[in-house]
């Protein structure tokens, strides 16, 4: 925690699969054409279900669909409903492809993330946005970011220059 600020970092977890459904919310008798319902079938087979509303961040804006490969990262500081399969709220999704990882974590003042495993340098070449695509004018140290790169040392932690960074101002 930044005792400064009184910002308390975010915690994100992550689960890799093929989107197998996707269905609009219910509400009684009345769709939710804004709110979303995926269930995704990791490599072993299990199932996990996510809700996904308009606030959820799409990396590189794509339409998501069936029988796509993405990685789906959720807070795992806020409730969940403890049923089968379990249940998240999506923050971040990102389509998995060979030519870049993501990252979404908490960065601290030296732009390392929560976990200890990666470390950002940042150039004038990195694209620094918010969520809506605006530029983000300030330090996106202390934020959770979404990092998106392709190459990384082997170092602990690894070091990358991003080619994009997307703060969540709002998580």
């Amino acid at each position: 925690m930044d005792n400064r600020r009184g910002i308390r970092p975010g915690k994100y977890a992550s689960i890799s699969g093929t989107i197998v459904e996707m269905a609009p919310v219910r509400m009684g008798k009345r769709v939710d054409g804004c709110t979303i319902f995926v269930t995704i079938e990791d490599e072993d087979g299990n199932t996990v279900n996510f809700i996904m509303t308009p606030s959820a961040y799409i990396v590189d804006g794509i339409t998501l669909s069936v029988g796509m490969s993405c990685t789906f990262f959720y807070r795992t500081d806020v409730p969940v409903p403890l049923i089968y399969p379990p249940q998240y709220r999506a923050v971040v999704i990102a389509e998995n492809r060979n030519d870049r990882s993501v990252d979404v974590s908490y960065y601290n003042d030296a732009l390392v993330n929560e976990e200890q495993t990666l470390q950002l340098n940042i150039d004038q070449a990195v694209k620094l946005r918010t969520t809506n695509q605006q530029y983000f004018q300030a330090n996106p140290a202390n934020h959770d970011l979404v990092v998106e790169y392709t190459f990384s040392t082997r170092s602990i932690p690894a070091q990358t220059t991003p080619e994009k960074i997307v703060v969540l101002c709002g998580e």
